[in-house]
């Protein structure tokens, strides 16, 4: 079993950056596809991005692709995602997750099975 803590979330203006930190304890992240999810009150959880260990293959919400980066060291064992020139409408609790099946890159949140605590992420106009 993984457990994930995520940092790095804040208040930026729009047009900003923000890196967001996912670190795992417990197990190696190779043994995972890593997903980034996020969630604003009174809505659904929405995927952002997913990085595919063994091949490094990524994949990215229509909303985020060109904005957005996720990336991996193997080194610290840890998941990032880069966020640039952010909107308002990026305002949510960001998730990092882990999906034990390797051979898949998902976008949806219930094929993800270990999940972070969330960090908040707020852009302002």
């Amino acid at each position: 079993q993984v457990q994930l803590v995520e940092s790095g979330g804040g208040l930026v203006q729009a047009g900003g950056s923000l890196r967001l930190s996912c670190a795992a304890s417990g197990r190696t992240l190779s043994s995972y596809t890593m997903g980034w999810f996020r969630q604003t009150p009174g809505k659904e959880r929405e995927f952002v991005a997913a990085l595919k260990w063994r091949d490094i293959s990524t994949l990215y919400a229509y909303s985020v692709k060109g904005r957005f980066t996720i990336s991996r060291d193997n080194v610290k064992n840890m998941v990032y995602l880069q966020m640039n020139s952010l909107k308002p409408e990026d305002t949510a609790v960001y998730y990092c997750a882990a999906d034990r099946d390797v051979l898949r890159i998902s976008v949806s949140d219930w094929q993800y099975d270990y999940w972070g605590q969330g960090t908040q992420v707020t852009v302002s106009s």
